[in-house]
């Protein structure tokens, strides 16, 4: 048993699959995927973007492919970037046929949008085909008529129902390498609807908040509906969606998987909200020191408090910690360090952080 049992999350244990050389499940890490929102047709721009999100972290890329242009696009982008790509099918099932044979390695289809069921047999051919594994995407916005009908509005067991009446037809085919989201705007139902798939199957779950919003609100909606989840140990993979640069998404993705200990990218910054008792400009600092420190991948700890008052106790906790006074104290892996009283503060902070991966790096070797 953990010495902090409050700290700890059981993940349910789900099937583990691959998308692409990334796993999905079991006891994968959770990975962290956004989309691209270029078109897809305009290729060296939809690379450039997803290179972008190769370096803040993503694990997974979603691509959109409306027609039969940009699904066949696919066949140079793949060629040109790192992380694994899921082509975001809707409406024509030949788009997912097409995108399978240039390169996806998931498919994501949409079961009220694809159709017929035959249909949805002649895209498992294809990703059998070509190696894909599949997203069966369900979204309240777009739920099958009959299920419509039967619920009268969208609803949770409306959602689980469409996700089921879609896992039969894979596991009809033989096809199991497959996780499953049950997306709405609406948090209340969203998280109902996850919690229904997660005790009806054993599929890996994608989560997501769909259409959430701007950055603030968007993030706020995301944390709160995504985060219970991650809390109660449902989740495999996640996608903030958010009216915003998707290099964004990504951040927010990790920074929510960061507070709950599920997974550690880069520098956790532990600052104040600020006072009359700073004795440096704590908001102004902290700003320009997530600039600054998106170069480090490692995961490490700093504080930054502008007073002693949370400050030394915070320091004692953390990697690296700075206290204000009218000298700085620097705190190095919980203890007293040395005084930083001339100098650029933050030049100062980075160097160390900079120290510090290099520390933990060399120790794992």
């Amino acid at each position: 048993m953990s010495i902090r049992p409050w700290r700890d999350i059981q993940r349910k244990k789900t099937k583990k699959i691959k998308v692409g050389d990334v796993f999905v499940g079991g006891d994968a890490p959770i990975s962290v995927q956004s989309m691209t929102n270029t078109l897809t047709t305009d290729i060296n721009a939809t690379i450039n973007q997803i290179r972008s999100l190769e370096n803040v972290g993503a694990d997974l890329v979603r691509v959109s492919c409306p027609d039969e242009e940009s699904s066949l696009a696919l066949k140079k982008i793949v060629k040109e970037v790192k992380i694994p790509i899921i082509a975001d099918i809707h409406f024509h099932y030949k788009r997912a046929i097409e995108a399978a044979e240039s390169g996806a390695s998931c498919l994501r289809i949409n079961p009220g949008n694809i159709g017929k069921p035959e249909r949805v047999k002649e895209v498992i051919k294809a990703a059998k085909d070509n190696g894909c594994s599949i997203r069966i995407g369900v979204n309240a916005g777009s739920l099958e008529r009959e299920l419509l009908e039967k619920y009268g509005e969208p609803c949770p067991e409306a959602m689980v129902e469409s996700a089921l009446n879609h896992v039969k037809i894979l596991e009809d085919n033989d096809f199991f390498e497959f996780k499953i989201s049950c997306k709405a705007s609406d948090v209340f139902l969203a998280v109902a609807a996850y919690y229904g798939i997660s005790d009806a199957c054993d599929y890996p779950i994608h989560l997501g908040i769909t259409e959430a919003g701007g950055m603030i609100p968007g993030t706020i909606k995301s944390s709160i509906g995504m985060g219970s989840l991650l809390w109660a140990g449902i989740g495999d993979t996640i996608r903030v969606s958010l009216s915003a640069d998707p290099v964004e998404e990504i951040k927010v993705g990790f920074n929510m998987l960061k507070s709950l200990n599920l997974r550690h990218r880069g520098v956790n910054i532990i600052s104040c909200p600020s006072c009359a008792r700073q004795n440096f400009n704590v908001i102004n600092t902290v700003g320009e020191l997530e600039k600054r420190l998106e170069h480090i991948t490692t995961p490490m700890t700093l504080s930054v408090i502008g007073c002693v008052v949370n400050g030394p106790g915070e320091a004692k906790e953390t990697d690296i910690g700075l206290t204000g006074g009218k000298n700085h104290q620097v705190y190095l892996d919980g203890k007293k360090h040395h005084i930083l009283r001339e100098g650029n503060m933050i030049d100062h902070l980075v160097d160390l952080c900079e120290q510090k991966q290099k520390e933990l790096l060399n120790k794992k070797v």
